[in-house]
């Protein structure tokens, strides 16, 4: 067997996330190499091969390795300000109601139309730092801030530019069915013959979008409609995934998984043949604590039921400028677990191994395994648990890209947690 890498990171602690392993999938002591931008052999220090050679050794003093922690859904590219809809939800205004008012996404809408590429890759790239920041590896990006082609196109082109400007891998998801825009007012079904016609096939052929996503709900679109969107992106061999049971239990998941989706995200409304629907296709539910925490809601996803019937649980940020402006997917394992009462290990699993299944990308993705993409993050703590119980704490130190270590950053003010025994 091989043993010659280009680099060596030894003495660290490996949570794996393996499927097959127990809780984090833990080694101690451990040692990972990495060979062509993939993991090529993990295990403990005593067992490294004999004859083991490495061009770059790196010394990981201690530290704990995750994989590379994903976010799996984000609206991170937009322009504009809704801080004045924070305080009108405090004054007793809904959601529901922000949104029939012109407010909501439609405000959005109006300030991204009128925005620059240049503008919104300036606005988007500081909430992509913050996330990276955070040991973030990969990200997807949802449109849907433009509904037309132009600016449809515009937001995905300024998502593709982010993943080659920043050491992230980024995923795009095309949002066009999110909400009707004022020159479609009252023309919902015309508007979502505009999106499968014209925009959708558009956008494919440019390579813009790697999945199609909607908005099933009372103030968004309905199922039957969803599902001509659905049918126009499995024409384009596109995978599909849903905004489902935020606001109402619209049998949006059921939909999803009946399309073979890859995830059904919010799900605060979902009943007991969603959750069932959602085992039997495989379909990823995707936990969004930052929208629960923002709008104040109170009817939790049903945890213990996704649990029994073994549906994979994925937690992201839904960074939005509305009801998530949370840029940080940190914030958003320990939201999950306080508010909808996760484990430590099933908010890693779900930020990393769920999260990956989320996008379509175990295969690469999401664990620390030979043969994997050696994207992986370098922590500062006594366990795993730490990067879920500590809120507005960073302790990442260090991110390797594809093989490729990131620039090194200090932990901010040491470790969160003091040393056992101390």
């Amino acid at each position: 067997m091989n043993h010659t890498w280009d680099a060596l990171w030894t003495h660290v602690h490996l949570a794996t996330l393996a499927p097959a392993a127990a809780g984090y999938g833990e080694l101690r002591d451990a040692a990972l190499a990495v060979r062509d931008g993939r993991i090529a052999w993990l295990g403990s220090m005593r067992e490294l091969p004999a004859g083991a050679q490495a061009a770059i050794e790196h010394d990981g003093q201690g530290c704990w390795v995750t994989p590379g922690l994903i976010d799996c859904h984000t609206h991170i590219v937009y322009a504009g300000n809704r801080s004045d809809e924070f305080e009108a939800r405090l004054q007793g205004v809904s959601y529901e109601e922000i949104a029939r008012r012109g407010g909501g996404i439609r405000s959005t809408v109006r300030a991204t139309r009128a925005a620059t590429f240049e503008t919104l890759l300036a606005a988007s790239l500081p909430r992509v730092a913050t996330l990276l920041a955070e040991g973030v590896t990969t990200l997807e990006i949802k449109s849907g801030y433009g509904l037309d082609l132009d600016t449809e196109a515009r937001m995905l082109r300024v998502a593709r530019e982010i993943g080659r400007a920043e050491p992230v891998r980024v995923r795009t998801t095309y949002l066009g069915a999110h909400a009707v825009p004022p020159e479609f007012a009252g023309r919902t079904d015309d508007y979502v013959t505009r999106v499968c016609e014209e925009v959708l096939p558009a956008l494919a052929a440019e390579g813009l979008a790697d999945a199609v996503d909607a908005f099933c709900e009372t103030i968004g679109f309905t199922r039957a409609q969803v599902e001509r969107v659905f049918d126009a992106a499995r024409r384009l061999q596109l995978p599909v995934k849903l905004h489902a049971e935020q606001l109402s239990d619209q049998q949006g998941s059921q939909l999803v998984a009946r399309h073979g989706g890859l995830s059904a995200d919010h799900l605060e409304w979902l009943s007991p043949q969603g959750v069932q629907a959602l085992a039997a296709a495989g379909t990823v539910a995707v936990l969004l604590p930052g929208a629960y925490y923002f709008l104040r809601e109170t009817r939790l996803p049903p945890l213990q039921a996704l649990r029994d019937a073994g549906v994979p649980m994925a937690v992201a940020t839904d960074c939005n400028p509305g009801t998530s402006p949370m840029p940080s997917l940190l914030a958003a394992m320990n939201l999950a677990c306080t508010l909808f009462r996760l484990t430590p290990q099933e908010a890693l699993a779900g930020t990393t191994r769920h999260a990956a299944a989320a996008l379509g990308l175990s295969g690469q993705l999401g664990t620390l395994e030979p043969g994997k993409v050696a994207d992986f993050a370098l922590w500062a703590i006594d366990r795993p648990a730490d990067l879920s119980c500590a809120l507005g704490f960073n302790p990442c130190v260090g991110v390797v890209n594809a093989g490729v270590p990131r620039a090194p950053r200090p932990p901010q003010g040491g470790r969160c947690f003091d040393q056992p025994g101390q």
